[in-house]
């Protein structure tokens, strides 16, 4: 039986699905039921999306991902405002518990590979508590040189998990998944950042009330400064979609 796929739609010209959080953990469940292999899951946000515009080789590997979620609270208005769609966020920080949570329902085993070593370990063991009878069959940390890339490949392979997450950072947990996808075993890869900081408390997540307006990117902008610089984008990419919706009306 087909899988079908969610509809995608794009944000100045950058590709995106319309999809809500139980879709996306449902999508993935038949992908692995159905023996899919090395099907990748990123986020668009609105800083990925003035990278993207700049980066045609990045924007080709976005492309080719199974599913792109709509992380960025300006994705989803954006979403919205040009197209008319009824779509809600999907943060990658939430989706992979999500599937940890399936993945522990089913028997199904993760791999974690990215970050430090103290991180990484850690949260494996996080993860182990916080979701009974999760099997975290294997880990390695972000910090392998590129003559390790195929003895990794062969451990990931080796483990029988069925889910990869990678924290490697954007961009290039996404380069890393594009070159290695297709001598993967694992059915799906998720791309997750720095989610793994937030799972053992290194990076506290905003609260409950600041995800539930979308406000997540100012709260970690008041308690991480540093990101002013990513964050400057924000102005350009709301203005470019004005004069998106603009030239749509006109042409209308």
């Amino acid at each position: 039986m087909a899988i079908n796929k969610p509809v995608r739609t794009d944000v100045l010209g950058i590709p995106v699905d319309c999809i809500t959080m139980d879709g996306a953990v449902d999508y993935a469940t038949r992908l692995i039921e159905e023996k899919k292999k090395g099907c990748y899951i990123l986020a668009i946000n609105p800083e990925k999306v003035m990278v993207l515009l700049k980066d045609a080789p990045l924007l080709k590997t976005f492309s080719s991902a199974e599913l792109l979620i709509p992380d960025g609270i300006g994705v989803v208005m954006a979403m919205r405002w040009l197209h008319g769609l009824e779509t809600v966020r999907v943060p990658g920080s939430e989706l992979m518990p999500r599937l940890c949570t399936m993945a522990a329902e089913k028997g199904y085993g993760i791999f974690l590979y990215g970050s430090q070593e103290d991180v990484n370990k850690g949260s494996a063991e996080k993860l182990c508590q916080m979701y009974p009878g999760l099997k975290v069959v294997g880990r390695a940390n972000g910090y392998l040189k590129e003559e390790d890339m195929p003895g990794l490949v062969r451990q990931i392979n080796a483990s029988g998990a069925k889910i990869l997450f990678v924290a490697l950072g954007s961009p290039k947990q996404e380069q890393w998944i594009q070159k290695w996808c297709d001598k993967l075993d694992v059915n799906i890869i998720q791309g997750i950042g720095g989610t793994l900081d937030t799972i053992i408390g290194t990076v506290k997540r905003a609260p409950a009330i600041f995800c539930r307006f979308g406000l997540e990117w100012f709260y970690r902008l008041v308690t991480e400064p540093q990101r002013v610089k990513r964050q400057k984008v924000l102005p350009v990419f709301a203005w470019k979609v004005i004069k998106a919706k603009v030239k749509r009306n006109n042409s209308a």
